[in-house]
């Protein structure tokens, strides 16, 4: 599947519900899924600056496509990590770049987080992207 394809379908399950409790909830569930970080990888460097938790995010390539790995010391913040990974992960270097993230306004997430929330959400974004930009630099 391709980004826009899989931001579509996030798009799609969130409007299955009514309210933002059962979104938040729906989050919890998605972060509970997300491919774990190892312990090693859980370094300073790895951490996401401008988060009020504490995010760790891992990149390596296999086959061309960038394979990230994360974890959180927050559920909710787990959960979005989770969205961003899945909507990322797996994927060329190249495609993360030039990756639109409307769909984050569309399931209305930035305006149901508190201000620093919010200002997380934007660093983890960067920082897949400056990922997605230090491995395409190696594949030209």
């Amino acid at each position: 599947m391709t980004i826009e394809e899989i931001q579509e379908e996030i798009v799609d399950e969130f409007s299955l519900f009514d309210d933002w409790m059962q979104r938040y909830e729906y989050m919890i569930e998605l972060g509970k899924s997300l491919p774990l970080i190892e312990e090693k990888y859980k370094t300073d460097d790895n951490i996401i600056k401008g988060c009020q938790s504490k995010v760790w995010v891992h990149a390596e390539l296999e086959d061309d496509k960038l394979v990230f790995t994360a974890d959180s010391d927050a559920i909710i913040t787990k959960g979005i990590i989770a969205i961003l990974i899945r909507s990322f992960s797996n994927q060329k270097p190249q495609d993360i770049i030039n990756a639109e993230t409307d769909f984050i306004d569309e399931i209305g997430l930035k305006e149901h987080l508190s201000p620093t929330r919010a200002n997380g959400l934007v660093s983890m974004i960067k920082q897949l992207k400056l990922y997605a930009v230090a491995y395409q630099t190696q594949l030209n």
